[in-house]
């Protein structure tokens, strides 16, 4: 096992002749022109001043957009990308100068990666017979991950990669990458090629085996749920930048930052934009939303500000009820329904603003319906507009 520490890494690409600048260039501008050569403006950020450690035995999961960063951070982390500035660490070890296939990396990607003209005993073995080690000893570590890997992977050994599932070819991509006792994991979106029932299937054997083992893992994933499933901790990235780590529900309580909040959750929390500060009260067309005491002291007249609220905290009504929140007249786009917990979500319409929320899965909904949504004020968030900080 070992703790991996990035310090200040950045990582930039020429951009296409044709692409318009990077927005983060507009954001950061200030930051980047210190780091970037004068024609910053023809390059492209892949990872911006990236600060992450990952104790030893701990599963980190990286969340993000396409293009955010999530596949470059793995590839400087494994060796495979050596241009960055800044530092990776193993346990305080700068690997800058160490060949990927001496830092004892598994790694375990999206399309397998298996030999096809090997078995899959072969592809487990292949290590072992680059490094020159006995067989006895290879068989030994086979033997031993093949106990490791469950219930009839010792019948998948024989058999080559084109004779497998998606599913099956998953198993032995992973057995690969633990066969070689590694000190750290790498997964690139191991199972976005899988169908739903296979990809439960492989998250919790992963799952399994993570636990088990309690290597160092970073593992990339679009899966929310995987993400919850699999994570000791997420970390969320957007244009090269990781803007929050922390459990998920950390993340979902307190975000750091608009992105944060309109990114994580299923679904994500609405967000109200176009609002600003009167006083004490959000002006928000034609709704004046009282600000909580905490929020208060930290805005001034006139600051633009974004109203948040999760789908849960929106309570849908048919009629008007008598209470203390906040009750918004609305009418029904769309539902979906949610038969294990027993609710649905409904998509609402008031005015020009479209959001999201919760009822029971008896009540009964129609297209264009107009109903009561009913926010509880405690559980309302506030960002700056134009910084995107949570107040």
């Amino acid at each position: 096992m070992a703790k991996i520490q990035l310090h200040d890494v950045s990582l930039s690409y020429p951009a296409p002749p044709d692409a318009p600048a990077p927005r983060m260039l507009e954001i950061q501008k200030e930051r980047i022109q210190e780091d970037l050569p004068a024609d910053s403006s023809s390059r492209i950020r892949a990872l911006d001043h990236v600060n992450l450690t990952v104790p030893n035995g701990r599963t980190f999961v990286v969340v993000g957009p396409s293009g955010c960063g999530k596949s470059t951070l793995l590839r400087v982390i494994s060796g495979l990308t050596n241009d960055y500035a800044g530092q990776v660490l193993y346990d305080g070890e700068d690997v800058r100068n160490i060949q990927p296939k001496d830092r004892r990396i598994g790694m375990v990607f999206q399309g397998y990666a298996l030999y096809p003209n090997f078995n899959n005993e072969g592809n487990l073995s292949f290590f072992f017979q680059m490094h020159k080690v006995s067989d006895e000893e290879t068989r030994e570590r086979i033997h031993y991950t093949s106990d490791l890997m469950g219930i009839g992977f010792n019948e998948l050994l024989p058999r080559r990669p084109g004779t497998l599932s998606g599913g099956e070819k998953q198993r032995v991509a992973i057995a690969r990458a633990i066969v070689r006792a590694p000190r750290l994991l790498l997964f690139d979106e191991p199972l976005s090629s899988l169908d739903a029932k296979l990809r439960v299937q492989t998250r919790t054997e992963i799952k399994r085996l993570l636990r088990r083992f309690s290597i160092t893992t970073l593992y990339v994933t679009h899966d929310q749920v995987e993400a919850i499933a699999l994570a000791d901790e997420i970390v969320v990235m957007h244009a090269g930048k990781i803007e929050q780590t922390g459990t998920y529900q950390q993340l979902m309580d307190d975000p750091v930052n608009m992105f944060v909040a309109g990114f994580l959750g299923l679904p994500p929390m609405n967000l109200f934009s176009g609002g600003y500060i009167s006083g004490d009260k959000l002006v928000l067309d034609e709704d004046l939303i009282s600000l909580p005491s905490s929020v208060f002291p930290l805005v001034q007249n006139d600051q633009r500000v974004t109203l948040g609220m999760r789908p849960e905290a929106v309570n849908i009504s048919a009629e008007a009820i008598p209470s203390n929140g906040i009750r918004i007249a609305a009418e029904v786009e769309a539902f979906e329904a949610d038969f294990v917990h027993r609710i649905q979500t409904v998509y609402l319409r008031s005015g020009r603003w479209t959001y999201s929320g919760q009822c029971p899965l008896d009540m009964k909904l129609q297209i264009g319906q107009r109903v009561q949504a009913e926010v509880d004020p405690e559980r309302l968030y506030f960002f700056d507009t134009n910084s995107g900080l949570r107040i």
